[in-house]
């Protein structure tokens, strides 16, 4: 018992149970990868959750990046908040697929070893009937998949097992029919369908092929769905973004190519698991996406509410600018600096307390001042000296 055996055992009796239940081992399998998709569906919602988020701020992180493109630390930064300011981690993607994976790594030992998880036999006596049955029976392939091969051929080699294992009983043992649609899917497919005569090759080869082929459709509606929530800081789509989201063609074709190789190395039931894992997969995605493409919409009609309404002041100001041009065509305007504004308040308010003072004495502030020529040179009360001493009024005209 190890820890992967946590995961293993218990998915062995579920699998065990859903074939009883269906008397199929392909529907089992199917059925089995429909409830192994909704245990994790948590765990798919935060990634999906997070890749949409990556999707989404990327027009705004491509506008940082033009603006600050001479200063790479300040992008960081501002790349950072922005970030911060949307809830997006930039390991929460990656984090939260990697996780299912842990999963289904061990899940994948329950298909390839039902002698042990399906019909609860020690690992070290599953090795034992793996070697009776391939005395009599060539299996073909991996050795990683041969109890799969073998479990196919416990009926037939039956009294030769429990002869060699007296350990064994009958009622241990379980006979396993893994034909699906005329296919055996204990069986390794074969890639050379020039030489096919039958319907079990060609079923085996095609579901490869079909492998694929779902993994590219799934890939490649995951990525459109993925830009269609690309906006920008005004809550528009971004076309661009969109297209750049769409545009990964590398990956997209990589993985279809990888779970083809699969399909040809590994028996075929894995295939049809692997068909189930990636059909499952594009409706929960699908659902998934429009499930936050409804949150995120929200979000963008408040980003168009707040750009509408920046756009409206600005518009205001401009106005404004505009009526004072047209009323100022020279451009003329009044010092209007804080501080020589209140200088001017208090000398208004220094002159008017000293009229007032001057009325209440019965002084006329209005009447002409004499003048010392002696004590004011410039013949301006105020400015005595603005002229200078030596001041001749009639210097140049002497």
């Amino acid at each position: 018992m190890n820890f992967s055996d946590i995961i293993r055992v218990p998915f062995g009796y579920l699998l065990d149970w859903l074939y009883q239940f269906t008397t199929n081992y392909g529907l089992a399998l199917i059925l089995f990868s429909l409830i192994v998709k909704l245990v994790l569906l948590p765990l798919n919602a935060k990634s999906k959750k997070s890749m949409l988020k990556m999707s989404r701020v990327a027009p705004l992180a491509k506008a940082l990046e033009a603006k600050y493109a001479d200063d790479k630390t300040k992008y960081q930064q501002e790349l950072m908040n922005l970030y911060k300011e949307e809830g997006v981690s930039t390991t929460g993607g990656c984090l939260w697929s990697f996780i299912p994976l842990l999963i289904l790594l061990p899940l994948y030992y329950v298909i390839r070893e039902p002698i042990t998880y399906m019909m609860h036999i020690p690992a070290e006596i599953a090795s034992q009937i793996v070697e009776v049955v391939s005395a009599h029976v060539e299996l073909t392939g991996n050795a990683y998949f041969h109890q799969l091969a073998a479990a196919g051929h416990i009926g037939t080699y039956m009294n030769e097992i429990l002869a060699a294992i007296p350990s064994l009983s009958a009622s241990q043992l379980q006979i396993i029919d893994f034909s699906f649609l005329g296919i055996d899917l204990a069986g390794i497919p074969g890639w050379r369908f020039w030489t096919f005569t039958d319907w079990n090759a060609w079923g085996q080869f095609l579901l490869p092929v079909l492998s694929g082929g779902s993994n590219l459709l799934s890939m490649w509606i995951s990525q459109k769905m993925n830009g269609s929530v690309a906006t920008d800081d005004k809550g528009e789509k971004d076309e661009a973004a969109a297209k750049a989201n769409q545009s990964m063609n590398m990956m997209m074709y990589m993985m279809p190519l990888v779970s083809v190789w699969i399909g040809f190395t590994m028996p075929a039931a894995v295939t049809v698991y692997w068909i189930a894992q990636a059909v499952f997969g594009l409706i929960i995605d699908y659902f998934l996406t429009i499930h936050y493409r409804k949150v995120y919409a929200a979000e963008d009609e408040v980003r168009r509410e707040k750009a509408a309404k920046l756009a409206a002041e600005a518009a205001e100001k401009e106005r404004l600018r505009a009526e004072r041009r047209a009323a100022n065509p020279d451009g003329i305007v009044e010092n209007t600096s804080k501080k020589k504004m209140e200088r001017k308040e208090r000398e208004e308010k220094e002159a008017a307390a000293k009229r007032y003072a001057a009325e209440k004495a019965g002084i006329d502030p209005d009447a002409p001042k004499e003048v010392d020529p002696e004590k004011c040179p410039s013949g301006i009360p105020e400015r005595p000296y603005c002229k200078g001493r030596n001041y001749d009024p009639d210097r140049y005209h002497k």
